[in-house]
């Protein structure tokens, strides 16, 4: 049965891809963005070009701690789901923003949290992220693993998010399930993104700055695994629950950027640099609870991801050049 599924962030990477998978399902959406300007609004613009032309696919652009906006987004339409996907994105940007960082990620999602009280909303979904985890040496990372100590001020909303989440269901008897995306990567990457930097460097012979000594390793994982996850967690068992939605498999940074060298055709011109505040060593997702509970199952290897990554990112380039 069709579902009316709310989405703050819809006009984001993940956020966009979800709302389409939803709208490709029969779902009824509901959009919320505020076209933040850590980048170029004119590419959240076209996230939600296609969006905006299904009959069943509304749109506020607002802010999600504005209280008197939220009221008007879908006044009057009771949700079935809602999926916060909105937030201030990236480690290295919040330990100079940490304040900014604080103001969207915790009270906004304490008023989404508000908002799907007052609402009866049956389930919730909130974006959280692997940097929980901080410079956790246990690997795979699980869900039961100790996450109170994390190593910037981003990963420090997302675990603050996450016990907000656990309150109201505590407190209200609110359904909610936490996912802890690993590294998302593919089709409409935000620009700052590693793999989307490194493509477009490489592609215009510009060097591209390593942080480290390329050892670092990291769990990426394709677009339409997290979108498939994020729909199974619809499904949810009732309560509070948290799973990791990763690939489950890692590669170092200095693979990484090998691998997007072989898909571009082209030899990157590397600038080795010193550890960033709050970078990890290491991601690494276990999937096992996810699998189990919502039926996560990933596909997409880093080889053939990253393929599909550039093929898109040259495609998108030659668009935007002719326009």
């Amino acid at each position: 049965m069709p579902r009316t599924v709310f989405v703050t962030g819809a006009a984001g990477f993940i956020g966009s891809h979800v709302s389409e998978a939803l709208l490709a399902r029969g779902d009824r959406v509901f959009g919320f963005d505020n076209f933040d300007p850590f980048y170029d609004r004119r590419i959240k613009e076209r996230n939600l070009a296609p969006l905006s032309a299904h009959p069943t696919f509304s749109f506020v652009e607002g802010d999600i701690r504005d209280a008197s906006a939220l009221a008007r987004w879908g006044e009057g339409i009771h949700p079935d789901a809602l999926i916060h996907l909105a937030a201030k994105a990236g480690v290295r940007p919040s330990v100079a923003d940490p304040v900014g960082y604080a103001d969207v990620n915790v009270h906004g999602t304490i008023r989404m949290l508000e908002w799907a009280r007052e609402r009866r909303v049956p389930k919730v979904l909130f974006a959280s992220s692997s940097s929980v985890y901080g410079g956790n040496t246990k690997v795979p990372f699980s869900e039961d693993d100790f996450v109170d100590h994390p190593v910037s001020p981003y990963a420090a909303t997302k675990k603050a998010g996450e016990l907000l989440c656990h309150t109201y269901c505590h407190l209200y008897g609110m359904n909610v399930a936490a996912l802890r995306f690993f590294t998302v990567y593919g089709p409409r990457q935000r620009p700052e993104m590693a793999i989307r930097k490194f493509t477009r460097r490489i592609l215009d012979g510009k060097v591209i700055d390593l942080y480290g000594d390329g050892s670092s390793r990291r769990d990426y994982t394709y677009i339409e695994d997290i979108v498939s996850g994020v729909l199974g967690a619809l499904t949810a068992p009732p309560g509070y629950r948290i799973y990791n939605l990763g690939e489950s498999a890692t590669i170092s940074l200095a693979d990484l950027v090998a691998r997007i060298e072989k898909a571009c055709g082209k030899a990157a011109v590397r600038r080795f640099t010193p550890p960033q505040p709050g970078d990890v060593p290491v991601t690494f997702a276990d999937i096992s609870r996810a699998r189990n509970e919502i039926g996560y199952d990933p596909h997409t290897s880093i080889a053939r991801g990253i393929t599909l990554f550039v093929d898109w990112y040259r495609k998108q380039a030659t668009a935007e050049a002719g326009l």
